[in-house]
């Protein structure tokens, strides 16, 4: 049986859902003080659909889009709750990280996030994939030099 989509949620279901370890639902919570669960005896928090919306829009933007907090914060209080709240609206989890970002959308972006540019999943794995490569390169050349001495 699945619960309707106006049911309260606990913490593990949205972790679930969201594919985030419940202790960064905790530290999100610390960071946007617009996501406020129910907390019942003992301190169980219940997440209410639009803070699981936000949510998922704070996700979609800090993994998918590449902003800092401080620039989700930012966009937060410029665009409202319901404007981040809406930008993975009806988009499955699992299609988020697989869309790229056009650069004009990521320029865009960039501006209005401090400076920082956005970047897509793809480009973060083939810039760390360009980076062992390169470390693994300058200790070959490193140990050719030493033999060679």
């Amino acid at each position: 049986m699945t619960k309707s989509e106006k049911a309260f949620r606990t913490i593990s279901e949205v972790s679930k859902e969201l594919d985030v370890p419940a202790h960064v639902l905790r530290f999100w919570e610390t960071k946007f003080p617009q996501v406020k669960p129910m907390k019942r005896g003992g301190g169980r928090r219940y997440y209410r659909p639009e803070d699981v919306s936000l949510l998922r829009g704070v996700r979609e933007m800090l993994h998918v889009d590449g902003f800092s907090i401080k620039g989700v914060q930012k966009a937060l209080k410029e665009q409202g709750v319901k404007a981040i709240a809406e930008r993975s609206e009806g988009v499955p989890i699992t299609t988020l990280s697989q869309q790229e970002v056009p650069v004009e959308a990521a320029t865009a972006a960039a501006r209005q996030a401090d400076g920082a540019i956005p970047m897509s999943t793809a480009d973060r794995k083939a810039l760390r994939k360009a980076l062992e490569a390169l470390v693994a390169l300058r200790g070959s050349l490193l140990e050719n030099g030493r033999k060679a001495a």
